[in-house]
């Protein structure tokens, strides 16, 4: 059985091919966004843990103990809840990353190395530099965590010490309160919030 990459190396052979698809991009995303989405999604499907994503951010509406306490129409439709809002994050996530990107073609990106001991601890968190002409570079941290078939996949982002994770699960819960509880009108109402490094700055 083949070793699986370790953290770093699926962050450094993601961003290398996402750039390269952003390279391309400037020349033809204007007039076809849907193509440049689906090639990114195509390099980070199996990069990001989608689904614990979005379970994440549905925070105390999605735990175990919620889904226990469920009756069994209740469970199944909280699963579908949760299948439907992970493809809305799919969604979201990627297009916002990718419209993003696009604002960094060509610039000079470092992703660092882990310790021995955080991938044997099975997380971690890989530090990335995007310098784009700034004083400093953008600092981007990849948290990651490891399946149990040994694979490392992306959990959350935190840019600029700004947390995305903590970010759409404060959004959700606020809708959730908007909403009196009802998880179907979060879902079909949800719009990603972009976090784009510079409005980070001091």
């Amino acid at each position: 059985m083949a070793q699986q990459p370790s953290a770093h190396e699926v962050v450094e052979d993601a961003t290398q091919r996402v750039m390269a698809v952003v390279a391309e991009a400037s020349e033809y995303a204007d007039e076809d966004p849907e193509r440049y989405y689906r090639q990114v999604q195509e390099i980070l499907d199996p990069v990001i843990d989608f689904r614990g994503f979005a379970r994440s951010v549905m925070g105390p509406y999605a735990t175990s103990e919620r889904y226990r306490s469920l009756d069994e129409a209740g469970q199944a439709r909280l699963r579908a809840q949760l299948d439907e809002f992970t493809e809305v994050m799919r969604l979201g996530l990627v297009r916002t990353y990718s419209k993003g990107l696009l604002a960094y073609s060509g610039s000079r990106i470092e992703v660092f190395a882990i310790s021995d001991e955080e991938e044997a601890s099975g997380r971690a968190a890989v530090r990335q530099l995007i310098y784009s002409g700034q004083a400093e570079p953008y600092v981007l941290l990849y948290q990651m965590g490891r399946t149990k078939s040994g694979q490392w996949q992306l959990r959350n982002v935190i840019i600029e010490s700004v947390n995305l994770g903590e970010i759409y699960r404060s959004q959700f819960e606020s809708a959730a309160r908007k909403y009196d509880g009802d998880l179907d009108a979060v879902i079909a109402n949800w719009e990603t919030v972009e976090v784009k490094p510079s409005e980070q700055e001091a």
